[in-house]
């Protein structure tokens, strides 16, 4: 079966229900291993600026990213989902990505450098 675009769109939304959803600029302060993770992954202490602060998250992303060349790179994460506990580990905010074409996560970042907290719209 031949899957296009359009089949793999959902349902529109309206602006209020994209605006409810924060997409926030932060940058990576510090990496960890998570060995316990059921899928290899990093825990990430990721700042985004004063109103918000710092927030961990947990990131499949250990193929594509070595985790010395990450502290200091901004990333775009959702800040306003509720904490989610994964293994021992407690993540604060959701790094958003883009599976490439062997299905391995592509970080999203900001072409520019842009202020920390920054909100995507």
């Amino acid at each position: 079966m031949h899957v296009t675009a359009k089949d793999v769109v959902s349902a529109e939304i309206t602006w209020d229900d994209f605006m409810r959803v924060e997409l926030r600029v932060g940058r990576v302060l510090a990496v960890e291993p998570f060995p316990e993770a059921r899928k290899p992954a990093y825990k990430l202490q990721v700042d985004f600026g004063p109103e918000i602060g710092i927030r961990k998250s947990s990131a499949q992303i250990t193929v594509l990213y070595r985790a010395e060349d990450l502290v200091g790179r901004l990333v775009v994460a959702v800040v306003n989902f509720p904490r989610k506990q994964i293994g021992p580990f407690m993540s604060e905010c959701l790094v958003t990505g883009f599976h490439n074409a062997d299905g391995h996560v592509a970080l999203c970042i900001p072409e520019q450098d842009v202020p920390l907290g920054s909100r995507l719209l």
